[in-house]
């Protein structure tokens, strides 16, 4: 049987290809047996030499298609954010890019002409059809599922290398931390973290077992679960990538993993690494710096315009101290970051003292800090101070020493921007003169204080709008005095956020702006509450009242916000 119409096109782009010359073209032309669908693939890669992608292309060229190679195209949970996974499993479509109103989907079947229709109506965008083999579009469903199932395969080996069974004595030359899986089990778990959107990765030993926690915007979740004896040469591993000591497990150690360096894909990241000696064993915790991500410019980061105006107006002073202030990851690095990066002009000295650096920008001088040589952020200050900067960065003031330097740094003619653990504005001056710094100092050379906090972003595609009644009302009548419709989560979710309901985060902030008023207080050792009150008529917003207004703008939830911020008193 001669070769169907679009065989023919197929053979005839290949010999336009210059991949077939024209008497291979007639052999296969007056070739007896059925070579229609997948026979004549089968028989140009077979006998002819020609590879699977080429097919593709000439496949592609015949039909007026662009081809598309799904091999190399990474699938991640964004993916599937505007078309579901189930749908795209079933009707064997990926899609792999947007450009404006246009939707880029590869097919497998190029004939299937109600599917683009199908997915415009879902999607609302113009479908731009892309071919792709069907076989790399299978593989791909299938390694996406064993991703996001977890390390089956790594798992496996390792369940064969150390076992299940047995809680016996560990011995030395069991806990082999360079045998194959585990190094492969150490570098997925990073990895996949990574895919995830995640921040922080916890390996915790357990009584019978090792636990991996990923934690995804602000919140824990368990992703693996392995036999105990995995653990130490998972953690002597993890110590091998930061050169840390192996032999030292009854002390805490920190660490810093350039992931570079261990992995073949285009991964551009470093981790804090932290261990510590815990009752099952040693525990690691891995903060992840994503050096491809740059700083967000400062009204990507959830400032209300009031509060923007009034920080801008504080950064661009010439001396003072600005504080940040907030728990762990409430993103106080980001927007210490950003700001540096809005203020950094050729003209101006910036050096910062960090532990670790988090983000390199251009333009800045960093200085990473070396407790055990005595390079401290005081000593660290010192050094500063007598290397003519305009602005100066120091991670965070955790003693007496370092507070009492920022002050006079910034009572010498320095802007100085610094952290401190404290829960909101107004108790970071009582902090400081805890730590022994005059009030007076604090009151003449401070600029400004930012509490901050972070919270879920309630998911655009599927939230839910309705109006409060009863308690939570009054709980918004009262902080923003308004009332009106706000949005709650979907309980199903949708596949945009992953089922959860929220999608990223957005930052609050209580911005507490320095005046003549609250010097005074300062001065006259007033009470928290006092210098609340004086910078709340002042104009400051307080982190509950901020939380609210980002209710009553649908970025996120009532339930969020009481959750991130107890109501004010």
């Amino acid at each position: 049987m001669p070769l169907g119409k679009i065989q023919l096109q197929i053979v005839s782009k290949l010999v336009e290809m210059g991949r077939l010359d024209h008497e291979q073209k007639n052999t296969l032309v007056t070739r007896p047996d059925d070579l229609n669908g997948d026979a004549l693939d089968k028989l140009l890669q077979e006998e002819f030499k020609i590879t699977a992608f080429q097919c593709l292309v000439a496949k592609a060229r015949a039909l007026n298609l662009s081809p598309f190679n799904v091999a190399h195209y990474r699938v991640t949970p964004q993916t599937f954010e505007r078309i579901p996974q189930e749908f795209c499993q079933e009707n064997l479509v990926l899609p792999v890019g947007q450009v404006g109103e246009m939707l880029l989907v590869a097919f497998a079947n190029p004939f299937e002409v109600t599917l683009p229709t199908k997915i415009q109506e879902m999607t609302g965008k113009n479908v731009v059809r892309l071919l792709a083999r069907e076989k790399d579009l299978k593989d791909k469903f299938n390694k996406g599922q064993e991703r996001t199932a977890g390390f089956d395969d790594v798992v496996q080996q390792i369940g064969v290398e150390y076992g299940h069974e047995g809680d016996g004595e560990l011995k030395d030359d069991e806990v082999n931390e360079e045998s194959g899986p585990i190094i492969q089990l150490a570098n997925r778990i990073i990895e996949d973290a990574y895919y995830l959107g995640t921040s922080d990765i916890h390996v915790e030993p357990q009584e019978k077992e090792i636990i991996v926690r990923y934690r995804i915007d602000g919140l824990c979740q368990e992703k693996l679960r392995l036999p105990k004896k995995v653990g130490p040469a998972l953690v002597a591993r993890l110590k091998i990538m930061c050169n840390l000591d192996i032999s030292e497990r009854r002390l805490p150690q920190d660490g810093r993993i350039v992931f570079k360096q261990f992995t073949k894909k285009n991964l551009d990241l470093d981790l804090r690494v932290s261990t510590a000696p815990l009752n099952h064993g040693e525990g690691v915790v891995m903060r992840i710096l994503d050096k491809q991500k740059s700083t967000l410019p400062l009204p990507a980061l959830g400032f209300s315009e009031e509060n923007l105006g009034r920080y801008r107006e504080c950064i661009r002073q010439p001396y003072g101290m600005i504080l940040h202030c907030g728990p762990t990851g409430s993103g106080k690095s980001m927007t210490l970051y950003s700001a540096l990066n809005e203020i950094n002009t050729p003209d101006i000295v910036i050096r910062t003292a960090e532990d670790p650096i988090e983000y390199t920008l251009p333009g800045l001088n960093q200085m990473q800090m070396h407790r055990q040589i005595g390079l401290t952020f005081a000593s660290a200050l010192r050094a500063f101070l007598r290397q003519d900067p305009d602005i100066i960065l120091v991670g965070e003031i955790r003693d007496k020493e370092t507070a009492g330097i920022a002050v006079e740094a910034a009572l010498t003619g320095h802007l100085l921007i610094s952290t401190l653990h404290t829960n909101d504005a107004p108790t970071t001056v009582s902090r400081l003169t805890e730590m022994g710094v005059e009030p007076f100092m604090v009151s003449s050379s401070l600029l400004c204080v930012c509490a901050q906090r972070l919270m879920r972003r309630v998911c655009k595609t599927c939230r839910v709008p309705y109006t409060p009644e009863g308690r939570e009302k009054e709980i918004i009548e009262k902080a923003i005095g308004w009332s009106g419709q706000i949005f709650k989560i979907n309980p199903k979710g949708c596949p945009k956020c992953s089922g959860s309901g929220y999608k990223g985060r957005v930052g609050i902030h209580e911005l507490m702006v320095n005046n003549e008023e609250l010097v005074a207080a300062i001065n006259k050792e007033s009470e928290t509450a006092e210098l609340k009150r004086i910078a709340m008529r002042s104009g400051m917003k307080t982190l509950h009242q901020d939380s609210l207004l980002k209710v009553k703008e649908g970025l996120t939830t009532i339930e969020e916000a009481l959750a991130n911020v107890p109501a004010d008193m």
